[in-house]
């Protein structure tokens, strides 16, 4: 397993995909799976169920998990 040099809270740069060349905060490290859920970064839109707090449902924007391989630590 290759080893991890970013934890939650640092800011790093997007260097592949369609957020390249962004700059932004790491929310979550997942180091089993290899990859990184950065802020603001590859934004999907999920279908959520009717619950008592959102009596509605309908489409949220959250984050997915990017590959470790696709970000560059940012000295601050």
């Amino acid at each position: 397993m290759a080893k991890f040099n970013f934890k939650k809270g640092d800011t790093v740069e997007v260097i592949a995909g369609n957020d390249k060349g962004t700059k932004a905060e790491v929310l979550k490290v997942m180091p089993k799976d290899g990859k990184v859920i950065v802020a603001g970064c590859k934004i999907a839109k999920k279908t959520v169920k009717p619950t008592e707090e959102n009596p509605k449902g309908g489409f949220i924007n959250k984050e997915m998990p990017m590959d470790i391989s696709n970000v560059r630590k940012v000295e601050a």
